[in-house]
């Protein structure tokens, strides 16, 4: 792996040449937070360079041990490219991934024996007015949490709801439209991909992912597409709401969580529902969201006592799709000296059948945004609880730099 480490390293160091030496011959535009952004001359392609990385220190209170398990480490280090090719109608995202918790995986043989560095490759075409079409790798249109960059989250990290339910990334197309009614905003977004997350190489093993989300925005759009950061950082001057509900289906899921968790020797159809609301005024902000997912016999389409797969002959499980439900609400306020305290309650209720512990999250966060969600340090307190077993308790510092 070092040696495609050193690789992207190389990679980044002549893209900044490049950059130095174009600066004669095209603008170059750049700020704090926005990266470095190069205009051909003729206007006939344009590239946003940025990166960020996220330090976090960790620490968790072990109930069998009564000892504290910590450690510090790099969470996140990502590199960036986005722009728009021949016309500003076309455009493009790129990013990965370099840290070791992003590039680390258990799916060697589907991804070729390969790192998983790629995050996003995506190009997104405005064919129609109001009409976008997406191809390629990115995040599909599931939960807001999901969808919202982990550079602009209102804690250290998302919520436990997303951990068990989320869609990820997926490779595929996507069909965005947006249209008014009044000062209403709607958007509908439908997306068919692999259904089996990011970065696989094999022949699909089962069948494809099909999502569908709607979003409307009552009272109009939110300040810098607000209603896709978290905390009100831009103190909207009057009340703004988005909620949101997403369908998705994977036919034939290979994968415990879908496009995530381990391969499984056979195969379920896994149904998945999300209901979001993000509400924004004067520097409070609220965000919630319930998740449901459900797996089905492939051949019946009826639900069965098997999200289960498999079990060893003491009957324990070996295999199981993550199915059940889970709700996150969480809140802040955003002082004007921009410190935030915030609070946020996350559940697991995993499906009985399964035989996996209930878990609940209580967190309370304060955070300082200096350059907003590009500079900032936050740090939260959890208490963790689990059915049949102690409480435990966990502290989180972070610190996050976005050029």
């Amino acid at each position: 792996m070092h040696y495609k480490i050193k690789g992207a390293a190389l990679v980044l160091l002549m893209l900044l040449l490049w950059s130095s030496n174009a600066y004669s011959q095209s603008p170059i535009k750049s700020s704090w937070g926005k990266g470095l952004n190069v205009i051909a001359v003729d206007s006939s392609f344009s590239l946003k360079f940025s990166t960020r990385f996220q330090t976090l220190y960790q620490g968790v209170t072990n109930p069998s041990t009564n000892e504290w398990d910590d450690n510090f480490t790099t969470r996140r280090f990502r590199l960036k490219f986005d722009g728009f090719a021949f016309s500003p109608t076309f455009v493009y995202k790129i990013e990965l991934a370099l840290s070791n918790r992003d590039i680390g995986h258990d799916t060697r043989l589907q991804s070729n024996n390969a790192d998983n560095i790629v995050l996003d490759a995506v190009a997104k075409w405005n064919f129609a007015p109001n009409l976008y079409l997406w191809a390629g790798q990115t995040k599909l249109p599931g939960n807001r949490e999901r969808v919202i960059s982990s550079q602009n989250l209102q804690f250290v990290d998302r919520s436990l709801l997303n951990a068990r339910f989320t869609l990820d990334r997926d490779a595929g197309l996507q069909l965005h439209h947006v249209h008014r009614v009044g000062q209403v905003v709607l958007r509908e977004i439908g997306a068919i991909s692999m259904g089996e997350g990011r970065n696989i190489t094999v022949t699909n093993i089962g069948g494809y992912d099909y999502t569908a989300r709607v979003e409307v925005l009552p009272f109009g759009e939110f300040k810098g597409n607000g209603d896709y950061f978290n905390s009100d950082l831009l103190r909207e001057q009057t009340p703004k709401l988005s909620v949101a509900a997403t369908y998705d289906y994977n036919d034939n899921a290979s994968r415990e969580g879908g496009q995530l968790g381990d391969f499984l020797s056979e195969q379920r159809d896994l149904s998945t529902v999300f209901v979001d609301a993000m509400f924004k005024y004067r520097g409070f902000s609220f965000m919630g969201e319930y998740a449901n997912k459900e797996a089905f016999s492939s051949s019946t389409n009826q639900e069965t006592p098997g999200p289960v797969v498999r079990r060893d002959a003491e009957g324990n499980i070996e295999e199981a799709f993550t199915t059940g439900n889970g709700l996150n609400l969480q809140a802040g306020y955003l002082f004007k000296t921009n410190w935030e305290i915030a609070g946020r309650y996350s559940n697991y209720n995993p499906t009985p059948i399964l035989g996996r512990r209930a878990q609940d999250q209580y967190t309370v966060g304060i955070s300082k945004y200096i350059v907003g969600h590009s500079l900032k340090v936050q740090s939260d307190v959890t208490l963790l609880q689990q059915e049949r077993r102690e409480d435990a308790y966990m502290f989180r510092m972070q610190m996050e730099i976005s050029l």
